[in-house]
């Protein structure tokens, strides 16, 4: 698995949603130091800013709280955190097409299923029609059933391999 960047308000969320050890709402160290990031301060204050305005968190007097619409951000961002390497080597035949209709509401998602599809060396026909090497991982398989967008997805095999030299 490989990882990917993560934004300081993600780091936020996710050591509110997991945190080892809280002193007044702050995670801390097992020393009880501050668990910050090395990130100024007012870049802190305007992403806590902004957690706080779309809802995700809370501040109750010293205390800063992850909400229930902030609990369901982070659930929402680890489906979008976990990348699988490819199998497949580059001059594999593309001979599965693979169309999906995501909805808007799962931008992230569709976006997260992008970024494989590209990383599996397939190539783009259209913005949701792609082709490249068979069968997609079943361990990636697996994880989109898990994520919910099975049910937007469609795979054909290719009678034959799809040439991208004569296509273009």
């Amino acid at each position: 698995m490989l990882s990917q960047k993560v934004s300081i308000g993600d780091k936020i969320l996710k050591l509110l949603f997991e945190p080892k050890y809280r002193y007044k709402g702050m995670p801390v160290s097992t020393l009880g130091l501050p668990a910050i990031f090395p990130y100024k301060k007012q870049s802190m204050n305007n992403t806590l800013y902004r957690l706080n305005r779309n809802g995700y968190i809370s501040k109750d007097n010293d205390y800063i709280l992850l909400s229930p619409n902030g609990r369901k951000y982070v659930e929402n961002k680890k489906a979008r955190l976990i990348t699988f390497d490819s199998p497949y080597k580059k001059e594999s035949p593309k001979n599965l097409l693979v169309m999906f209709d995501i909805p808007e509401t799962k931008k992230a998602e569709r976006e997260w299923f992008r970024f494989h599809l590209r990383m599996f060396d397939y190539e783009m026909i259209q913005r949701s029609v792609w082709v490249g090497p068979s069968p997609l991982p079943k361990d990636f398989l697996d994880y989109v059933k898990e994520i919910k967008l099975k049910e937007c997805i469609k795979t054909f095999k290719l009678a034959k391999p799809y040439n991208t030299q004569t296509q273009r």
